[in-house]
């Protein structure tokens, strides 16, 4: 979703690796949200919409069921390959870097990045880029997280903060520290080019199977949180899981994200 840098998450390996788990764990959780930004853009057969970062197209697929032209990009090859497995017609893919996207000025109705331009180490001209792409009237659409994450992520920081309130956790990308607040949210997609932004909040529960817990790697191993545990650190936290959960099945886990629309 981002070009390689420092962080795991801006290295297309990471993703390449992780494309097929998270399409198991994370792709239904994130269509959520991706509707709900969808629902902020009137699309036709005749838009030609772009999904910048798609990850396994959450965003691309259920824009190509209004039935306009799409094309996801991607920097991780692995990811683009899972949407190209829902063999959609109107569903181009291609890998490219979100920060210089190989694509003409204005060409494009609608221009999305759902959870993948807040990753970027440049976040800044990746809107830009967004920006640059979108015709005269069209419409930018970003979601990002607040400062605290989402899902897994979001129960971890939690869950350390308690069980180990002397060890830092997992510092959050750049974007969504800067784009946690509305108002600066809204100044930034201006900055970026855009014009009359809105910023709605959306919360839906991240339902963690508690059955999962048997096998945690799976569960969390796409977090620094928990890849930094030891063993036992580990083992305290499941237990923590299991406590929360009591005798239900499932463990709600309330996610917030910010979703900004601006015309161009």
């Amino acid at each position: 979703m981002t070009e390689i840098g420092k962080s795991p998450f801006e290295n297309p390996d990471h993703w390449d690796k992780a494309a097929q788990h998270y399409r198991q764990t994370a792709h239904l959780f994130t269509a959520q949200y991706a509707e709900a930004a969808l629902a902020r853009v009137a699309l036709t057969p005749r838009s030609r919409v772009l999904d910048v970062a798609a990850g396994t197209g959450a965003l691309a697929l259920a824009a190509a069921r209004t039935g306009a032209q799409v094309l996801a990009t991607d920097f991780s090859p692995g990811m683009v390959a899972c949407i190209e497995e829902a063999g959609l017609a109107n569903v181009e893919t291609r890998t490219m870097d979100g920060q210089a996207l190989d694509l003409p000025d204005a060409s494009f109705d609608a221009v999305f990045s759902i959870f993948g331009v807040i990753l970027f180490p440049d976040w800044r001209k990746g809107l830009e880029e967004m920006c640059r792409v979108t015709r005269p009237g069209g419409h930018g659409v970003v979601a990002t997280w607040q400062d605290q994450g989402a899902a897994t992520f979001l129960l971890l920081g939690r869950i350390r903060s308690k069980l180990f309130p002397d060890r830092p956790g997992m510092t959050m990308p750049e974007a969504v520290q800067a784009l946690s607040d509305p108002d600066d949210f809204a100044r930034e997609l201006v900055a970026a080019g855009y014009r009359d932004p809105e910023i709605e909040s959306v919360t839906h529960d991240y339902m963690l199977d508690v059955a999962a817990l048997d096998e945690p790697d799976s569960l969390f191993g796409m977090s620094p949180d928990w890849t930094s545990l030891s063993d036992a650190e580990k083992m305290a936290v499941v237990a923590e899981v299991r406590t929360m959960a009591g005798d239900q099945p499932t463990l709600p886990i309330p996610s917030t994200a910010l979703i900004g629309v601006a015309k161009r």
